[in-house]
């Protein structure tokens, strides 16, 4: 891969490229609804992502190429840039620009960007362009940024430069991750704890529903109101800033405050999930992935019965997974309404894994999903021939 993209970047420049960069994509392990809630998340990062190459160039001129995109732009250096259209160079662009805004002197690049991740899957192929543009640039110009701070301006890109009101996970999992290490990460504090995650003789599969996400926005933000109408209940009689603050038994005194049933199950989900992921992270570091496997069934149930965001694609995905004696637990994970669902598969079983869910899907949806198999990488970073590939 690493030979390829040279001689590819050779072909578009006529030079090397100098420097090589590589971020990752990332799932949720379990966690879902809880970034906007003030609450745990356990997200990882996988073995797939973006990788960019660059070399500097003297004409004062910025010029993205990708493998994955027609579009090609060649933008000269100068003291802002706004968001033009919906093209992918917008994610880079946009960390261009904060770099400018914070006073640092960028010199022309040329630049070949290049990822493996499922565009519009929910793997974060959006927060993982930022943060490596946004890595490379400070090692490139000597910027001095911590890791934190270029995930808080990655974030700030995807907020204000492309327009999507996201949190700060994405960026955070794909900067911070470790090989074999989940992070429990506190979304209200951004404190985190790296969880030792072995599979063992398991792996992550990662299934693309293949269906748009046409809802998603909407019931976000839908969510996020409901959400916010139960904590404003709760906090007649509870001291609480987040949801998340209370645990389960604590909800259920006080769930009588609630009388809409439907805001009552959303705060539910919530408050239960963020329990289920301080139990998953004790689980996975003693390594019982039976019982991980059985929280990972029991968010999707929760998602599904209470939260209402998965739909019957990724639904079908959880239903075979717990017809397979070789799947350790499968959820949704993301915003839902499509998108992905994870899976831990036994390595020697995947293959068959892969044809069984496959078949069963296209016969109960009508068109067949992509599946993928991962292991937990490593987080942004030069590019080193130990990547796995």
């Amino acid at each position: 891969m690493k030979e390829q993209l040279q001689q590819e970047f050779y072909t578009i420049y006529n030079k090397n490229a100098e420097h090589e960069f590589f971020s990752p994509g990332r799932v949720n392990l379990i966690g879902e609804h809880i970034d906007y809630n003030g609450g745990l998340v356990l997200p990882c990062a996988i073995t797939f992502g973006t990788y960019l190459l660059v070399s500097p160039n003297n004409e004062g001129v910025f010029r993205f190429r990708s493998l994955d995109f027609k579009e090609q732009a060649d933008i000269p250096v100068q003291e802002s840039y706004t968001k033009t259209g919906e093209s992918w160079f917008n994610y880079p662009l946009g960390v261009f620009n904060y770099f400018i805004q914070q006073g640092h002197q960028l010199q022309g690049l040329d630049m070949l960007f290049y990822g493996d991740i499922p565009i519009g899957s929910g793997l974060s192929s959006s927060a993982s362009i930022e943060v490596v543009t946004a890595f490379a640039l400070n090692h490139l110009f000597n910027a001095g940024f911590t890791k934190l701070q270029l995930v808080q301006l990655s974030q700030n890109v995807e907020n204000k430069f492309i327009g999507v009101n996201c949190g700060i996970m994405d960026q955070f999992a794909v900067a911070f991750g470790e090989k074999n290490k989940a992070l429990m990460l506190n979304c209200a504090t951004l404190d985190y704890t790296p969880v030792d995650t072995n599979l063992g003789d398991y792996l992550l599969a990662i299934i693309n529903t293949n269906k748009p996400r046409k809802l998603a926005e909407s019931k976000y933000n839908e969510r996020v109101q409901e959400c916010a109408a139960a904590l404003k209940t709760l906090q007649q009689e509870l001291q609480i800033v987040n949801l998340c603050d209370i645990d389960a038994d604590t909800f259920n005194k006080y769930e009588h405050l609630i009388d809409n049933e439907v805001v009552k199950n959303r705060a539910r989900h919530v408050i239960e999930e963020n329990d289920r992921v301080k139990l998953a992270a004790e689980v996975l570091s003693q390594h019982n992935l039976d019982e991980f496997g059985r929280l990972m069934y029991a968010s999707h149930d929760s998602l599904r019965d209470l939260y209402e965001v998965s739909g019957k694609e990724l639904d079908a995905v959880a239903e075979y997974s717990k017809t397979n004696p070789d799947v350790a637990g499968a959820r949704m994970t993301g915003a839902g309404f499509g998108g992905c669902a994870i899976a831990l598969v036994k390595k020697d079983a995947f293959n068959k894994f892969s044809t069984e869910l496959i078949q069963y899907y296209t016969d109960k949806i009508g068109y067949a999903p992509s599946v993928y198999s991962s292991l937990i990488g490593d987080g942004v970073g030069l590019l080193k021939q130990a990547v796995d590939f």
